[in-house]
């Protein structure tokens, strides 16, 4: 769903993932572009009536947080992002990050080869 959002809501939605919960005061200020207050708590009315974000009373003021585990977002947009630009193929994004990235540290390439052995033994290979 994190997907279909318009990019103002995307941005709010990735602030409050970079910091967990944030007023729309500190979400304003982490904004890029200057908007207003009540733009801002318009934007986040809309995310929570998707349920995409939820809000509750603090000391502080009222706080929003997302309600969409980061890591089914990053596989959501993974997914679009693979689909949309690789025609869905896996290994070509990972060929594009890999051409990007310049060296890879040894650990880090540790880490592939053995993600690329776990998935050939579950079969996704």
């Amino acid at each position: 769903m994190l997907q279909t959002l318009a990019p103002r809501e995307r941005q709010i939605v990735d602030v409050l993932y970079r910091r967990g919960e944030a007023t729309v005061a500190e979400v304003r200020e982490a904004l890029p572009d200057v908007l207003t207050a009540s733009a801002v708590r318009a934007m986040l009315a809309r995310l929570e009536a998707k349920r995409l974000v939820a809000r509750r009373d603090t000391p502080r003021g009222i706080v929003y947080a997302p309600q969409v585990p980061q890591a089914e977002a990053t596989r959501s947009a993974l997914i679009q992002l693979v689909g949309t630009f690789f025609n869905g193929s896996a290994a070509g994004a990972a060929s594009a990050l890999l051409g990007m990235s310049g060296p890879l540290p040894d650990e880090e390439l540790d880490e592939l080869e053995r993600l690329i052995a776990e998935a050939r033994k579950e079969g996704r290979s």
